[in-house]
């Protein structure tokens, strides 16, 4: 019996785990998948609601480390996550995306020879300034599989010299999870809830340090939001990190009564808000291929992307970290100049499936 152990720490992580996890549960006579959550994402609305909406088991292991800087809370993963491999001895780790908790793991893996599998490996901003950047990068660069979601991943291995025997181009699992879903996606009230009509709102997310941290981008992020919720009524799912910034700069009270202010929300009602929108205004990489899955017009308030795709094919618009132009584009879409995107190659729902498929031959 081979064993291997995937790790999560953010919400994103959860979504690319689910169905790998699910995929594996056909070579379950020899392969035996752990979890371990590192709890980069700590609170329920945050982590434990994407676990039960996912269908996912409660986690092996749960490490608890939640916030405090870049370097307290990848030392802390290392520290606690080399006991795990130390007493469970591994044959692979499975790390997904480019949080602190997939360089952190990967890290310890390496040093103790213990192969790692980068799902969503490739993907570049070329923009140090992003620690997720550092992560991924690094990621790449130590790991003995890389599996790839778009062509872009393979030119960018390809160029840092990446040995391409380890290289894998098998679609995204983000979009995995969403087809298998879609049928309670297609059930969610949320729309009904919140008294909304399909197509006729704009879906509003945004957590980028760049964008929500400092007070100046902050203010201008809000004005820009108060001024296309003139246009449509704007749902506004608010992720904690920028709460936390509102409520510090004394900016929660200057949103307008046309914005719809959610706390963070479940997987299953996300998509489905992302799903009906007529237009999705976000700092988000994830939503940007989600979108473009789904034919959705998405801005993404950003001035640059490591998912390329989404915009020379898909239907993601990037417009940069200028708001008055984020909220001119917002209105050349909503007056119905739009995108008529296509959807990445292999981007199918059957990613897991060739990515435990090449595992479980490999071991």
């Amino acid at each position: 019996m081979k064993k291997v152990i995937s790790v999560v720490g953010a919400r994103p992580n959860f979504i690319k785990i689910a169905p790998i996890h699910k995929a594996f549960q056909k070579y379950s006579d020899d392969i035996q998948h752990l979890i371990c959550h590192t709890g980069q994402h700590f609170d329920n609305k945050m982590s434990k609601v994407f676990f039960d909406e996912l269908q996912m088991p409660k986690p092996d292991y749960y490490l608890g480390i939640g916030g405090g800087s870049h370097a307290q809370q990848t030392a802390r993963i290392m520290v606690e996550f080399e006991k795990i491999l130390l007493d469970e001895k591994p044959d692979l780790i499975i790390v997904p995306g480019d949080v602190n908790s997939t360089i952190a793991a990967s890290l310890v893996a390496a040093k103790l020879h213990i192969p790692i599998a980068h799902v969503e490996s490739g993907l570049r901003s070329f923009d140090r300034k992003m620690p997720e950047e550092i992560n991924r990068v690094l990621t790449d660069h130590i790991s003995d599989y890389l599996f790839v979601t778009e062509k872009s991943g393979l030119d960018n291995l390809q160029i840092e010299g990446i040995d391409s025997s380890k290289v894998y181009f098998t679609g995204n699992v983000m979009i995995d999870s969403l087809v298998n879903f879609l049928p309670h996606i297609n059930k969610s009230e949320i729309l009904k809830e919140l008294g909304l009509t399909k197509g006729t709102y704009v879906l509003a997310t945004f957590h980028r340090p760049s964008n929500v941290d400092e007070q100046v981008s902050l203010s201008k992020l809000i004005d820009a939001v108060n001024r296309i919720s003139t246009s449509r009524k704007v749902v506004f799912p608010i992720h904690p990190r920028t709460m936390n910034n509102l409520k510090k700069y004394r900016l929660s009270d200057k949103l307008n009564d046309n914005i719809i202010v959610l706390e963070p929300i479940g997987y299953i009602d996300f998509l489905s808000l992302t799903k009906n929108a007529e237009l999705v205004v976000t700092d988000s990489g994830g939503i940007q291929e989600e979108t473009t899955f789904l034919g959705v017009q998405c801005i993404t308030v950003r001035d640059n992307t490591e998912r390329p795709s989404t915009s020379e094919i898909g239907t993601n618009h990037m417009i940069g970290t200028d708001f008055d132009k984020v909220v001119e584009a917002s209105k050349e879409i909503l007056s119905g100049k739009i995108k008529k995107g296509k959807v990445p190659e292999l981007w199918d729902g059957k990613a897991s499936d060739r990515i435990t498929e090449i595992i479980y031959k490999s071991l």
